[in-house]
C-alpha cells in the first residue's frame, strides 16, 4: 500500500473576473479614439453668405445637404464653373432625384414628410444653378428647402 493518499478529484479553480472591467474599458476607450464620425469632405469652395436672422435646424438626421460652388483648389481639373456636390462626389442636376430617393429610402416612413433639403451654396455661385437645383427638388416633391448661411450682417 502506498503511504500517500491521493484523495478525491481536485476541481479547477474559478476564473478570476477581477480584470474584466479593465479590459472592457480599455476596448471602449480604443473604439472611442479610433472611430471617426464621418462627415462630408468638401470638394468645392463653400464661403456661405451672411444673414442677420438665423435659426438652428432641429434634428440633424432629417437634413439632406446639397452643396454648390466652384471646385476647390485641389479639384481644379473639374473646371472653374460652379458644381453640385452630393455627399462626397460631384453631381449633375439629373443626379438630385436619385439622391433624394435614396435619402428617403434610408429613413423611416413617418420621418419622410419631415425631411429638409439644406442648400449650402457658395455666395459666388450664380443664381441659374440654384434655380435649377430648386426645380429638381420640386420635381421630386421635396418642398422643404433651407438655405444655410453664417450669422452676420447681410449688408457687409
Amino acid at each position: 500500500m502506498s503511504k500517500f493518499n491521493k484523495g478525491g478529484k481536485k476541481e479547477l479553480p474559478a476564473i478570476s473576473t477581477a480584470s474584466l472591467p479593465d479590459i472592457v474599458f480599455m476596448l471602449l476607450f480604443f473604439f472611442m479614439v479610433a472611430t471617426v464620425m464621418r462627415d462630408n469632405s468638401l470638394k468645392i469652395k463653400n464661403n456661405l453668405p451672411s444673414a442677420a436672422d438665423t435659426e438652428k435646424l432641429g434634428q440633424k438626421n432629417l437634413v439632406m445637404f446639397l452643396y454648390a460652388g466652384k471646385p476647390s483648389d485641389s479639384y481644379k481639373s473639374m473646371g472653374t464653373e460652379a458644381r453640385i456636390q452630393l455627399n462626397d462626389k460631384f453631381a449633375e442636376i439629373k443626379d438630385i432625384a436619385p439622391f433624394i430617393a435614396a435619402e428617403r429610402a434610408s429613413k423611416r416612413e413617418e420621418e419622410i414628410p419631415k425631411l429638409i433639403a439644406a442648400l449650402k451654396v457658395d455666395k459666388e455661385t450664380n443664381m441659374g444653378l440654384i434655380s435649377d437645383i430648386e426645380q429638381a427638388l420640386r420635381k421630386t416633391g421635396q418642398l422643404k428647402i433651407n438655405y444655410t448661411t453664417k450669422k452676420g450682417s447681410a449688408l457687409k
